[in-house]
């Protein structure tokens, strides 16, 4: 069967490889064989492939921390999973055709979702999902600020965010951008620079804003603390810049402004199963009634990876890149 992986650390499109491994075995104990239905390639996915964020101790390795997939058979001690169910998967080495793992790795979803969607569901609504919820107790016409906010994670707190009442500013950085968030429902959208603070509150007065969701790090970790009430938090979540976060002691000490971080590993290694199966019941719900949607720019077969990171490595995309292990999907 074809399978993606890695040796060495570098270029993302360098350091892949397409590769002929044996099929796994039949299923044994509480183990399932799923068949790979299809994969996004995220940010995460890149940063582990240069080496920047945390992945596999030993190489070579496979990739994909995130992916959909249908059940091909279930060991004699499975419960809940037969032939036919679609899964999600929670480990970080999807890029298969086929994979052999435990039940408990293989979450059931509705097989009416769209799989494209819901191939996307494991990391980036859940991401934006549980910043929204777990950092601040925000109140209807509370405003939230985020950078990256043409990603698919900005994207879904857009969508989020408006569902609850509460309003979004956006940081981005092409102009291009603008007009396709506020049709995504965004409140504001405002290009990055050194003022960002002044320019927002120039927009939204003295409006409570006590959330900041950080994608990137560096100097742009200091502009969204900029715009923050005072008491507010920002939550970093990502390597975008790959420098460390910045924040002053001016808006530590006299704003008391709260530098927090988010990590979805880390969700997932509290092992809280029922709020885990809570949060993502909720997240197909929104898949399902089209309140979260994720733009698709491409899709790729297994074969081609090297082209599809390349193309998920690009500066200015406007939708996901797929892998599509199990061939076209219906």
């Amino acid at each position: 069967m074809k399978a993606v992986q890695f040796d060495r650390h570098g270029v993302p499109a360098d350091v892949v490889h397409c590769v002929e491994r044996p099929a796994p075995g039949a299923p044994d104990g509480d183990q399932v064989l799923v068949r790979v239905l299809a994969c996004p390639i995220n940010p995460a996915d890149l940063l582990i492939l240069e080496g920047r964020y945390p992945g596999p101790e030993q190489l070579p390795a496979g990739g994909g921390i995130e992916g959909i997939g249908e059940v091909l058979a279930a060991g004699p001690e499975v419960a809940g999973l037969a032939p036919g169910d679609r899964v999600m998967l929670l480990g970080r080495a999807n890029w298969v055709e086929q994979l052999l793992c435990p039940a408990s790795a293989a979450i059931k979803i509705s097989g009416e979702l769209d799989p494209r969607q819901a191939a996307m569901m494991k990391v980036n609504p859940a991401t934006a999902l549980l910043m929204l919820r777990d950092y601040v107790d925000l109140a209807p016409g509370d405003w939230v600020i985020q950078n990256a906010a043409n990603s698919a994670v900005g994207r879904h707190v857009i969508r989020m965010a408006r569902a609850a009442g509460v309003k979004t500013v956006n940081v981005v950085r092409r102009q291009a951008l603008v007009e396709d968030l506020l049709g995504e429902g965004a409140d504001l959208v405002v290009i990055d620079g050194d003022d960002l603070g002044v320019r927002v509150r120039a927009e939204i007065g003295e409006a409570p804003l006590p959330l900041a969701l950080d994608a990137v790090g560096g100097i742009a970790t200091q502009q969204l603390a900029d715009c923050l009430s005072n008491g507010g938090t920002v939550v970093n979540y990502g390597f975008l810049s790959g420098e460390a976060c910045r924040i002053t002691p001016d808006q530590t000490i006299i704003h008391d402004i709260r530098l927090r971080g988010f990590w979805l590993a880390g969700f997932f290694r509290r092992g809280d199963m029922d709020r885990l199966t809570q949060v993502y019941r909720e997240i197909a719900d929104h898949l399902r009634d089209g309140t979260l949607a994720a733009p698709i720019e491409a899709v790729y077969p297994l074969e081609q990876v090297k082209e599809a990171v390349a193309h998920a490595h690009r500066d200015s995309r406007d939708g996901k890149i797929l892998l599509l292990p199990g061939g076209p999907l219906d």
